[in-house]
């Protein structure tokens, strides 16, 4: 498998758009199969905003199932439970969850990714690289024109390209939605270490979520999530501001989600407001069509309360790279070639349908009922759905996405 040119266009196998979680998952287990793939990136460099995410463990099976489980595991604490404190009542409500007997940990985004590059033949991600517009070549073939001028054309055409995805746009999928929250997240560093221990910790009232997680033993990923007010969404570029008012918003919570918001450098917080694809739109939009598809963020773009959104992604790298080896592993005549590839996309398609539908309704319910500051809503939560949404968490991460 190879690119090569043909006049001023260059032709490729399989180009994968975005060189994020699900892009590099994707490629490096099509790596694993003996695939060649190129991954289209429009930034200068990995980008690796956001700092950390919890990874559960369908994740691990994922990251096991492409041969770089163990390096990653040796880098990240293993977590053992997760604690949930209410801030409504004037005794929190506290909740431990063990996490006995399953995999957790917090990945700092820049170690995954930069582990999923090392893996890759050198040239596999080429950065800069904006795709523009996409439209069909004559013999099936993709054309894709990107910001520079380069027309490229491509056998198979995979969009890892985030929320804003040109690919699932080509599709015909509608972009996702606001859910009037927003969230801001930050990593702090414990020169000499944190001696928290490694517990996950959230805290919920008041409309706000927060919480933090220890990655290793010098790095501490926290957030904070809120529906902010008009003036609130124009901090967004501020990173003062930012840290101002997750401060305030904190005071209720604990003196150690205090010290990990203060510790915390000015570069190392963002905020994003959080969007979500309508749910039903997968049942009835196109995943894929054609010698096309969408995986991660482009395809399931979901609210961060049950920490699915990098994991999935990391699921459908697995998945796509397994129906995508059958399809172009299987030997055969020209004309087939084209048939196998949407046969197997389809049949990706169709395997990913029903969970991203699952957790993408599971995030935004989840994360509604903890972030509702309604005085029932917040007595029921606290008294009977605290240990309930900390389940909920792990049974969803109870998936199995297979070997390659």
């Amino acid at each position: 498998m190879s690119s090569h040119s043909v006049g001023m266009e260059i032709v490729e196998d399989v180009v994968i758009v975005g060189a994020g979680i699900a892009g590099l998952t994707t490629s490096l287990g099509l790596h694993r199969q003996g695939i060649r793939s190129l991954v289209l990136e429009s930034s200068e460099r990995l980008r690796i905003t956001g700092f950390a995410f919890t990874t559960w463990e369908n994740a691990w099976k994922a990251l096991d199932a492409i041969g770089i489980g163990e390096s990653l595991r040796r880098q990240h604490y293993l977590i053992s439970s997760r604690v949930v404190a209410s801030t409504f009542l004037e005794r929190p409500a506290v909740s431990e969850k063990s996490f006995k007997g399953h995999e957790i940990r917090c990945v700092q985004r820049r170690s995954l990714l930069e582990t999923l590059a090392k893996e890759l033949p050198n040239g596999t991600i080429r950065f800069s690289s904006k795709v523009v517009s996409i439209d069909e070549s004559e013999d099936h073939f993709k054309r894709l024109h990107l910001a520079d001028g380069t027309i490229l054309k491509t056998k198979v055409l995979i969009g890892c390209d985030g929320v804003n995805s040109v690919v699932a746009k080509w599709l015909g999928l509608q972009n996702p939605v606001f859910s009037g929250r927003s969230a801001i997240r930050g990593n702090a560093h414990f020169k000499g270490g944190h001696g928290f221990e490694p517990k996950s910790r959230l805290f919920v009232g008041k409309g706000v979520r927060s919480g933090f997680v220890p990655c290793d033993d010098e790095n501490v990923y926290w957030f904070f999530t809120w529906t902010p007010a008009t003036k609130e969404e124009e901090m967004e570029d501020n990173p003062l501001k930012l840290k101002q008012l997750v401060t305030s918003k904190v005071k209720d919570t604990s003196d150690e989600m205090k010290s990990v918001i203060e510790k915390t450098l000015l570069d190392d917080i963002i905020s994003s407001p959080l969007r979500y694809r309508k749910p039903w739109e997968l049942l009835w939009g196109n995943i894929s069509k054609g010698n096309v598809c969408v995986a991660g963020d482009a395809l399931h773009p979901m609210t961060p309360d049950i920490g699915q959104g990098g994991c999935s992604a990391m699921e459908d790298g697995v998945v796509l790279a397994r129906c995508l080896g059958e399809a172009l592993l299987k030997p055969g005549v020209e004309d087939e070639e084209y048939e196998r590839i949407e046969m197997g996309l389809k049949k990706y398609g169709q395997e990913r349908k029903w969970r991203s539908f699952d957790l993408i309704t599971t995030a935004f319910m989840v994360g509604f009922i903890q972030q509702t500051d309604g005085k029932v809503m917040n007595y029921l939560r606290d008294k009977f759905m605290l240990r309930f949404l900390s389940g909920l968490s792990l049974r969803k991460a109870g998936f199995d996405c297979g070997k390659l």
